[in-house]
């Protein structure tokens, strides 16, 4: 079913996909030494953490109600959220994004957020599809992008913000 630009979608896997795809897009400018560097890491800090927070609260306890569902799968994402994280802060921390540091610090977090998004899609996503009815999945996409929502008009992608989750999950 082709989609344009145009289509409103509330499909939760269809709704996490289109965060992928941006988190791509901003890791692209983030690699040009041309682009605002800080602009687009201070977009996608802030689209992490509203796309993490927002599945942690809407979307994974709701896909674990759903049998064929893998909980370990559940339970490795909020993992991979937390890396995804410390990455980030990691990120956030250089204040150079010419240096040598933002590179590596840059990589490291593409690796750490692509992995995730990975195995999430061939997981996750894929069981959501299968088991999940479509009317569901517009129900969950619908509190996912109001979460989502929530958390990006709370200027989530803060550095003292993603200090206080990372913080906050090593105890």
């Amino acid at each position: 079913m082709p989609a344009t630009t145009a289509t409103k979608t509330t499909d939760v896997v269809e709704l996490i996909l289109r965060d992928h795809r941006r988190m791509e897009e901003l890791f692209r400018a983030m690699r040009n030494v041309q682009a605002d560097r800080a602009g687009a890491l201070q977009e996608f800090a802030a689209l992490l953490v509203a796309h993490a927070e927002a599945e942690e609260s809407e979307v994974y306890p709701a896909l674990r109600r759903f049998k064929n569902v893998d909980d370990e799968d559940v339970e490795h994402s909020v993992h991979e959220h937390q890396e995804g994280n410390e990455a980030l802060l990691a990120l956030l921390e250089v204040e150079d994004t010419g240096s040598e540091e933002w590179d590596e610090k840059l990589e490291e977090l593409v690796t750490a957020v692509n992995h995730h998004a990975d195995e999430e899609e061939r997981t996750l996503l894929n069981d959501a599809r299968e088991n999940v009815p479509d009317e569901r999945r517009a129900e969950l996409g619908a509190a996912f992008e109001e979460a989502r929502g929530r958390h990006l008009a709370a200027d989530c992608g803060s550095v003292e913000n993603v200090r206080r989750l990372v913080e906050g999950s090593s105890h």
